[in-house]
């Protein structure tokens, strides 16, 4: 009955330990009205290292008073030109100006701004670029929604102008320059948006020239500021390439000396532009139109150093790492591609020459020393990411020479890990190294999400905040090589106790790798839960042996679905403005405008699988496991017959990362940071297989097999309901590389057929004895017969 109810019972704890992860949420005070002004002041450019006490005194002092944080300036265009971040800025979403631009650069645009009654002005260009926003981009953006959402605003600059147009083009009050007294300007509408300058470039003494005059004109529209009012200033678009991010500071009633951060960042000192438009209507008690805007209400929290000079340099700081990740990050990608394939190729003739030969004539096998070099740097290749992730804890980006410096911690930290795997107990064993290497990613990545994941933010393999699209918890890369690290970790675990034990193993472990995936306070990744709660079920179902049946897949379906079905009832029930991604893309449905949501993950996939390095990670990965590592030559059937649990667990992972990427709309990136680790390793465990193919497991005076626990039989393999190598095991008589007859049947867990069917793909009655009469080493796959005593025969 137990073991009946075991799928059931399983089922059961994923579900509800995801379902928990994902539904609990950090509580915060929902934003409330702060003012009866708002002024949105914004300065095209300008970045936390224009900002001192000398060139900005005006804003230095508003700094010191006020929040502040770094902006992400992301917009429908890629970089973010002035026109398209003021743009942005009056519709809350993403969004671009429309007309032919070169793809790097920011030419300048000319906007046309009439003024027919000297009080108000007309934008006739706003038609075309409505209907561009609407028509040939993905976001449904509509230029103009913060101004719809008010009764009247006024425009200072032709920058303002375009911000604060209705989508049929008129500005309600506008003036070309900023006045000398803006006094009663500022004061006649309850939202004002002042174009202060432009600070462009990269020559200091030219940057600061620009920072100084916009400080002057910001000094006069806070002389002017109309009582009971808020100021934001931002640096609302690039200017260069490069992105940066840029300068974000609020100064008023309830924004004094904190951090600015958002729902749609969930991080302490960081906002993004469209975050500004809700922020702007929060703050003067208006409601928020529905389904127009993308980001979230801006607060100010506590925590910021008492030292402005402290504080400035922390944004300033990641502004310098975010722009050295991005060229780091292209060539370690490109790089670690290159070296896997390398790899997989390079193993090809090791894996048809490892397997020994029963009879006098075949390939002199390879040099133990040249296995053995290879066999690390197949575990270098397999820690390349996690080591790559720890070396953002040196601070490689404040040097000239950004890239050399990253280059040389990670090597040094890699060289240090693969040491590590190296002198650790129990490396000779054929899973040896594929547990150690699982556990230290685990552990690396696991370490670093539970610590506020600040290894990953800008990081060369986390993700950066100049691409808006995510500020804390797991990236594309760290969810792949985390989901990976936790199942294989999962499955070496498992295949050392019993098999009744093995899914309960692997649930355990799962499961807190679901809870850490999916909670908000940690890696805050509702989908690639989703996704790993399908692979973790996966595994757990065949992690005891045996295929993936009708009934196993059903149960893994219905833990998937329960955990997204449980997750999306609960998240539809909370508020518009707190739901997670996926009751967002519920409500969309609900009222028609799912398909935005679709096309946009739709074309990121594509975007993704055709600009990735991480594709051709994931596509050479999948050549050489099909190809090579699973044809009877290849080993990997053999592992897999020997150790079911390490075979779920690399099937699970599969499903969980095809899932995660697709419905993250990261395409085969997941694939390829899993494939990053899985991959070497499978080919490391194929190579030490084939290399123990010829030994046999004889038992010993306590009728135990190496690796298991006590209640094996005498016979070589398990008891009834066992996964052994003896008669009717995986490598019994008439074995080869698969195993006999009854791998997993009816002396294996009962589910049906072998593994590997009569003779597996050896031949023979015992593969592996000598045809001279040699004695045959006793030896399951893991270690020497020289472990325990009395276990030579000769053969006969």
């Amino acid at each position: 009955m137990l073991r009946r109810l075991a799928p059931a019972l399983l089922t059961l704890v994923v579900v509800a330990l995801g379902i928990t992860a994902l539904t609990a949420r950090p509580q915060r005070a929902a934003p409330e009205r702060t003012a009866d002004f708002v002024v949105l002041a914004g300065v095209a450019g300008l970045r936390w290292e224009d900002v001192d006490a000398q060139t900005t005194p005006t804003l230095w002092r508003m700094a010191r008073d006020g929040s502040i944080g770094s902006l992400s300036v992301r917009s429908a265009h890629r970089p973010t030109c002035p026109v398209d971040g003021w743009l942005t800025l009056g519709a809350g979403s993403y969004a671009a100006w429309n007309g032919s631009r070169q793809s790097e650069g920011c030419p300048p645009t000319a906007v046309t701004v009439e003024q027919p009654d000297g009080i108000g002005a007309n934008l006739p260009d706003q038609e075309s670029v409505v209907r561009h926003n609407q028509e040939r981009l993905p976001w449904g953006t509509v230029p103009g929604a913060l101004s719809e959402s008010v009764r009247c605003s006024v425009a200072v600059g032709p920058g303002a102008a375009v911000a604060a147009a209705r989508p049929f083009g008129r500005v309600d009050r506008y003036a070309a320059a900023l006045p000398e007294d803006p006094a009663e300007l500022l004061g006649s509408c309850v939202l004002s948006i002042v174009d202060l300058g432009t600070v462009t470039g990269e020559d200091p003494a030219r940057r600061a020239a620009a920072a100084r005059e916009a400080d002057a004109r910001l000094a006069r529209v806070l002389a002017a500021r109309p009582p009971r009012s808020v100021v934001f200033v931002a640096g609302v678009s690039d200017t260069d390439v490069p992105s940066r991010l840029h300068v974000a500071v609020a100064d008023g009633p309830g924004w004094e000396r904190g951090w600015l951060t958002s729902a749609s960042t969930g991080r302490e000192g960081y906002l993004q532009l469209v975050d500004l438009a809700p922020t702007a209507l929060t703050a003067l008690g208006r409601p928020m139109p529905e389904r127009l805007f993308l980001g979230r209400p801006a607060v100010s929290v506590d925590g910021r150093p008492a030292d402005l000079a402290t504080a400035i340099a922390q944004p300033a700081d990641a502004d310098r790492e975010a722009a050295a990740q991005r060229r780091v990050a292209d060539w370690f990608f490109a790089l670690l591609a290159g070296v896997q394939v390398l790899l997989a190729v390079a193993v090809l003739p090791l894996l048809r020459r490892a397997r020994r030969h029963a009879g006098p004539y075949g390939p002199e096998p390879v040099s133990p020393r040249v296995v053995s070099v290879v066999e690390l740097l197949l575990i270098a290749a397999a820690l390349a990411v996690p080591a790559a992730l720890l070396a953002d804890a040196v601070p490689w980006w404040r040097g000239d020479h950004a890239g050399v410096y990253f280059a040389g911690v990670t090597v040094v930290l890699l060289a240090a890990a693969t040491a590590v795997v190296r002198l650790a107990p129990g490396y000779a064993s054929t899973l040896g190294p594929l547990g150690a290497v699982a556990g230290l990613t685990t552990l690396a990545v696991g370490v670093d999400v539970l610590t506020g994941a600040r290894l990953q933010l800008n990081g060369v393999v986390g993700y950066s905040a100049l691409e808006g699209g995510r500020y804390a918890g797991l990236g594309t890369v760290g969810l792949g090589v985390f989901l990976a690290g936790a199942l294989l970790s999962a499955g070496w675990l498992a295949q050392r106790v019993r098999r009744s034990w093995r899914p309960m193993v692997v649930v355990a472990v799962g499961g807190v790798a679901v809870v850490v995936v999916g909670s908000p306070y940690l890696g805050a990744d509702p989908i690639g839960a989703i996704a790993l709660t399908a692979g973790l079920s996966v595994a757990a179902a065949i992690s005891a042996g045996g295929w993936l049946t009708i009934s196993r897949l059903a149960w893994a379906t219905m833990a998937g679905l329960a955990l997204t079905i449980g997750f999306a009832v609960l998240d539809l029930r909370r508020p518009a403005a707190e739901r997670g991604s996926l009751g967002r893309f519920l409500a969309a449905v609900g009222d028609g405008t799912g398909g935005l949501t679709v096309h946009r993950s739709s074309t990121a996939n594509f975007e993704t699988l055709v600009n990735s390095p991480l594709t051709v990670l994931a596509l050479a990965g999948a050549l050489l496991v099909w190809f090579a590592l699973l044809q009877p030559w290849g080993g990997l059937m053999r592992l897999f017959g020997i150790y079911p649990a390490v075979r779920a667990a690399m099937a699970g992972t599969a499903v969980a990362a095809v899932i995660g990427g697709l419905l993250g709309g990261d395409a085969l990136d997941v694939a390829g940071a899993a494939g990053a680790l899985v991959v070497p390793m499978a080919a490391l465990a194929a190579l030490r297989v084939l290399d123990h193919s010829t030994d046999r497991t004889l038992p010993d005076a306590a009728g135990q097999r190496d690796g298991e626990p006590d209640g094996d039989d005498a016979s070589g393999g398990d008891a009834p309901g066992g996964d052994g190598d003896g008669p009717g095991g995986g490598d019994g008589p008439g074995g080869g590389h698969t195993g006999g007859p009854g791998g997993d049947g009816p002396d294996g867990d009962g589910d049906g057929p072998d593994d590997g069917g009569p003779g597996g793909d050896g031949g023979g009655p015992t593969t592996g004895s000598r045809a001279d009469g040699r004695a045959t080493r006793a030896n399951d796959g893991d270690r020497a017969s020289t472990d325990r005593p009395s276990t030579e025969v000769t053969a006969s």
